[in-house]
């Protein structure tokens, strides 16, 4: 199996939680503190080996390009004045990692998204989809945890973790016979089920890897009542033709699509640095 060296981040969705604030602000570079979703997720791309980022953006996101330039001469205006770490602060992405961007069209969902990448993908290619809403703090890379597993099983890979009954309903949730450590064979994946219909309390999160098959699946994917094309069910097809393992997160994460995940992944972020932390505990009395 080829070397995974590529990750689609799907990120043309229009961030209508977070309105008015993302009129003119893509949700992706809501920061964490100081440093947007998508940098974060983009710096776990790359410590995981990823050297292709692949961005399936929206006319209306150009932001997210500007943010991965490089700016010379703001960097060397720093440099020159001692400011060594505003400098430091603006090497955002390596400049060996190549960016593409391509345009969704439409928002048909997190499935039609992931096929605009088809053309870069080579047929025994696998790759990854990393999606910058799940703001995941973990002792290991989450990402290179999954490619591990995605190579010694030679199979798509994706992570899950323990959801509460109320929030089943928002996720896609696998069943499966057994786990093995980390790991497990799923039997059963279903998108957004009620509590009492789910096979398990493991939902799907925003990381994955996936082999080159899935676009195919993806194009015979119908749409949904929301005419959306499901990821979900495109995985489906793959778990009864290839086989599909999942591996349980190890670490937290915060739903940053959501206004109370974005806020508690602040307070975790800020909660880590004294000078803030003590600030925090003064102002709560």
């Amino acid at each position: 199996m080829k070397k995974i060296t590529k990750a689609v981040f799907p990120v043309g969705g229009m961030g209508t939680r977070f309105l008015p604030a993302t009129k003119s602000i893509p949700k992706e570079l809501l920061p964490i503190i100081d440093k947007p979703l998508i940098q974060y997720a983009v710096e776990e791309a790359v410590e995981a080996g990823i050297t292709t980022l692949i961005f399936i953006t929206s006319a209306t996101k150009h932001a997210i390009s500007d943010h991965f330039d490089p700016m010379p001469d703001l960097r060397a205006h720093f440099i020159n004045q001692g400011k060594h770490q505003l400098a430091e602060k603006l090497d955002t992405l390596p400049l060996e990692i190549k960016r593409v961007f391509i345009p969704q069209g439409q928002p048909l969902g997190l499935g039609h998204a992931v096929l605009q990448a088809e053309s870069l993908i080579e047929e025994d290619e696998m790759f990854a989809v990393i999606l910058a809403d799940d703001f995941i703090e973990a002792p290991n890379n989450p990402l290179s945890c999954l490619i591990q597993h995605a190579q010694q099983g030679q199979k798509a890979t994706i992570s899950v973790e323990q959801v509460a009954a109320d929030r089943i309903s928002s996720y896609g949730v696998i069943g499966t016979a057994s786990w093995q450590g980390d790991l497990a064979q799923v039997s059963e994946i279903i998108e957004k089920p009620s509590a009492e219909d789910a096979p398990s309390d493991y939902g799907v999160i925003g990381r994955y890897v996936l082999p080159q098959a899935l676009f195919q699946r993806l194009r015979e994917t119908h749409m949904d009542r929301n005419q959306e094309i499901q990821l979900t069910d495109a995985l489906k097809q793959i778990m009864t033709e290839q086989g599909l393992q999942a591996v349980k997160l190890s670490g937290q994460r915060f739903d940053c699509g959501s206004q109370d995940g974005f806020v508690l992944a602040n307070l975790h972020v800020a909660m880590k640095s004294p000078e803030l932390a003590e600030k925090i505990r003064q102002s709560l009395g």
